[in-house]
């Protein structure tokens, strides 16, 4: 029997040594491969990528701080600084936790902590803050600011305060010293409703819907990163309205960094560009004057024996000045004022509380008067008011022009007249119920008759065109005016007013007979005045004007403004001359000797409000002086009583001031 036997053994030896070998060749091509590979990918990184690259380590290793630039300046008529910007240093506070309340243990302590800092600092403040004012600027349940942002502690730190705290970062991780401009205004103060106050950025983008300028620049992808959070910006007035001009540029400073976050060469600086400065046509010594004798004459009048001019809920008041040619404003002036200047520390509850609507303006929007408390604030009436008689003017100047009437018209004044159905009439009266027997076109209007102006003009009208083309017809001439549309101004928050007359639920008879006789339409006291030019400019209604010119930060002249008429009425020259010899004609209180010719009207608006009550409010216009009129004023006193004892003697002190500044002839 043959037995086969296994496989040689140095044929196996010869076979594992083979494929030992095969492997090894595997191996070094392998390596080979990849050693090629990062070779020439060391050759791309440092003769094709390198500079590239290059240029993102540096990029990785830049620290960048933002530059705030400064705001430009805003001055008066007289080139008086009123809002300028200053570099300050602020304290910050950093929200990095989230806590339970403002009561949290830990909280407290902190704030105590941040108080004995500033008790420390060596400073005896003027105005040394408390350990609730403390809690309060932390805002640590975002009440005010969003969490992601830094709560301003404490601006304008001294200079023992601000090394106080550089000194003692380590103590204080959560706070930071930053530098940045905090914005002063005059303290006397100077129109502060008109020239506005500002905000912190962080602020305001919770409601941007509030601030069309700033929601644009959100939006759109070039401008969405102009403004830093913690930048303020202008939120009302002309700070607003001119934030464009006023804002600057940003600038940044550049350094590169290594790893420890150290500097490790030159940096590079953008430079901020200063905003532009912006100057008013507010004149300072007019708008003084008429701040000090609204004071004066309020409280006279609250306090007045007489009968005619008591008034002892008279405790607002508004007045506008502006000048018939340019329409440039010298003076606009509500009371009671407020200073701007409190907002550069933020406000606690108890300021913002006795704030109140006084940061308002309302001279171009309504405006209702805090007298404390809600219930109470309805019982008086707002700064939108009723014109009265003050209306009649532009009445009789409607139904001269409109063929009801004819500068010769007479009408037997009974002191009352009847409006609505046979059987459901409706008396109306003229002021104190007064007969004033026959009176023609001119006299009517001197003598404020409103059942002339009922019985010539609004029933007339309703009766010659019906309800719908009569009302329509008034509106235009409103219009025409200024009144029932905005001034055409760009004033933040202006109001249109309220034109009542075209409400629905009324008769087109009683629209037109209140309307007729100034009780169917609330105005602003902008409106006010650039009706009373409109008059003094026989027809042509001119835009009103706050800023004359716009300055860079060298005092050049960058934009201009100047008159500017926004539409023309006509009528004849013998109905503006009716109207002009009626009016210089009217009693008002201390016109009685003008070194000037004057123009004016009073006017007594009645307004219903809250609890059945009704007030009284106090109206006037007039313009100066009549052969070339150059100013016009406006004068609204809410619960003022008549207008001639409640408002008129305002205007003489706001036209004597104009003539010591600039001059009116007769």
């Amino acid at each position: 029997m043959n037995l086969s036997s296994g496989p040689d053994p140095q044929e196996r030896v010869k076979a594992l040594r083979i494929k030992n070998n095969v492997r090894l060749s595997i191996f070094f091509f392998i390596m080979f491969l990849v050693f090629s590979i990062l070779i020439v990918r060391l050759a791309v990184v440092q003769f094709i990528e390198g500079p590239e690259l290059s240029k993102a380590a540096v990029q990785i290793g830049t620290k960048s701080l933002d530059l705030v630039s400064i705001r430009g300046t805003i001055y008066d008529a007289a080139e008086k600084e009123i809002a300028y910007s200053l570099p300050t240093q602020s304290l910050y506070f950093r929200m990095e936790k989230t806590y339970k309340s403002e009561q949290d243990e830990e909280v407290m302590k902190l704030a105590q902590k941040i108080k004995t800092a500033f008790d420390k600092s060596g400073i005896q403040q003027s105005k040394p803050m408390t350990l609730e004012q403390i809690i309060y600027a932390m805002d640590v349940k975002g009440k005010r600011t969003l969490g992601i942002y830094p709560r301003q502690l404490k601006t304008n730190l001294t200079k023992q305060e601000t090394a106080y705290f550089m000194e003692h970062r380590n103590e204080f991780p959560m706070l930071e010293v930053v530098e940045e401009n905090i914005r002063q205004y005059d303290t006397t103060p100077i129109a502060p409703q008109v020239v506005g106050h500002m905000k912190k950025y962080k602020g305001i983008t919770n409601n941007l819907a509030r601030y069309p300028y700033f929601e644009k620049l959100a939006v759109a992808e070039e401008t969405k990163n102009s403004y830093l959070a913690s930048e303020e910006v202008g939120v009302a007035g002309l700070e607003y309205m001119y934030e464009w001009a006023l804002k600057g540029k940003n600038g940044a400073r550049e350094y590169p960094v290594d790893a420890q976050n150290r500097i490790i060469g030159a940096g590079k600086i953008t430079k901020p560009e200063r905003g532009h400065n912006i100057h008013m046509t507010i004149h300072p010594e007019i708008q003084k004057r008429t701040q000090q004798v609204m004071i004066d004459h309020l409280k006279k009048i609250r306090n007045s024996s007489n009968k005619y001019e008591y008034a002892p809920n008279a405790i607002t008041a508004y007045a506008v000045a502006m000048e018939v040619e340019t329409g440039n404003i010298v003076a606009m002036a509500n009371h009671p004022q407020y200073d701007p200047n409190i907002y550069q520390d933020g406000l606690s509850e108890e300021e913002f509380k006795q704030l109140g609507s006084n940061n308002l303006n309302g001279t171009v929007r309504e405006v209702a008067q805090d007298y404390g408390d809600k219930k109470e604030n309805w019982r008086h009436p707002s700064s939108l008011l009723y014109l009265g008689s003050t209306m009649k003017p532009l009445t009789i100047l409607i139904g001269l022009k409109e063929g009801l009437i004819y500068p010769n018209t007479t009408y037997p004044d009974t002191g009352v007249t009847y409006i609505g159905r046979q059987g459901r009439q409706t008396p109306i009266h003229n002021a104190s119920r007064k007969a004033n027997g026959v009176v023609d076109t001119r006299e009517a209007l001197t003598k404020s008759s409103n059942t002339f102006m009922i019985e010539k003009v609004g029933n007339p009208l309703y009766k010659t065109y019906g309800k719908e083309k009569g009302l329509k017809i008034w509106d235009d001439y409103m219009k025409a005016f200024g009144l029932g549309q905005t001034t055409g101004s760009g004033f933040p928050g202006e109001s249109p007013g309220i034109s009542d007359y075209m409400q629905e639920g009324q008769s087109g008879q009683s629209s037109l007979a209140y309307a007729s006789f100034g009780q169917q339409g609330k105005y602003t006291a902008l409106q006010l005045a650039q009706y009373t030019a409109t008059l003094a400019n026989r027809g042509k209604r001119v835009k009103p004007q706050f800023v004359s010119h716009i300055t860079d930060a060298n005092k050049k002249v960058v934009k201009r403004y100047g008159r500017e008429v926004l539409s023309t009425i006509e009528f004849d020259e013998a109905h503006w001359d009716v109207i002009e010899d009626a009016m210089l004609a009217v009693s008002a209180q201390g016109f009685q000797d003008a070194p000037y010719t004057v123009a004016r009207k009073t006017g007594t608006s009645e307004q219903d409000v809250y609890g059945g009550k009704r007030v009284e409010n106090a109206v006037f216009i007039a313009y100066a002086p009549v052969d070339k009129p150059k100013l016009a004023v406006a004068v609204v006193v809410p619960e003022g009583g008549y207008g001639s004892y409640g408002a008129a003697p305002i205007a003489r002190q706001i036209f004597d001031s104009y003539h010591s500044v600039y001059g009116l002839t007769k």
